[in-house]
């Protein structure tokens, strides 16, 4: 769905593609200017593998854009739920989410904010942004409910990182 929605936006002209992370990608080195990664880290127990590979298929000084879930978001939901949890440490927490009236388990992998940085220079990155943003305006009319108990945060970080 994102992929047709950033058609949408970019039009025919721009060069889309899906990959699964964890695989080697089918691209030569250096082949692109820019990768998103748009909530998808939190999948992987392990980041390096995959930064490793979306870094051999980036140009040098290409970017890598990042949004993942606000480690400390996360925390501070676990602790207004009643549950434990280190924020300093790399742990998985599974949730069932339902889709469609089907319901499923979902695993992901917490991990604090060093832990991410470490993970990105580690893989030759550059950060060049990192991004707290509030939620648009419309976002309080569209999801009164969900937002009125949260941070002012969105509970996302993003991160501009550029290709060693």
């Amino acid at each position: 769905m994102s992929v047709a929605l950033a058609r949408r936006r970019l039009g025919d002209d721009a060069d889309l593609h899906v990959a699964e992370l964890g695989r080697p990608l089918p691209f030569p080195d250096g082949a692109f200017d820019d990768v998103t990664a748009c909530l998808v880290l939190h999948y992987l127990e392990d980041w390096g593998p995959a930064l490793a590979e979306v870094r051999r298929v980036l140009k040098p000084g290409g970017r890598l854009i990042v949004s993942v879930d606000h480690p400390f978001a996360i925390a501070f939901m676990h602790r207004e739920a009643g549950r434990k949890m280190n924020y300093f440490a790399t742990s998985n927490r599974t949730e069932e989410w339902t889709f469609g009236g089907q319901s499923t388990l979902m695993s992901f992998w917490n991990r604090p904010l060093h832990a991410m940085t470490d993970a990105f220079t580690e893989a030759g990155f550059r950060i060049t942004v990192i991004s707290e943003p509030e939620p648009a305006p419309e976002a309080h009319e569209l999801f009164p409910d969900q937002l009125a108990d949260m941070p002012r945060f969105l509970s996302f970080l993003f991160f501009v990182l550029e290709a060693g």
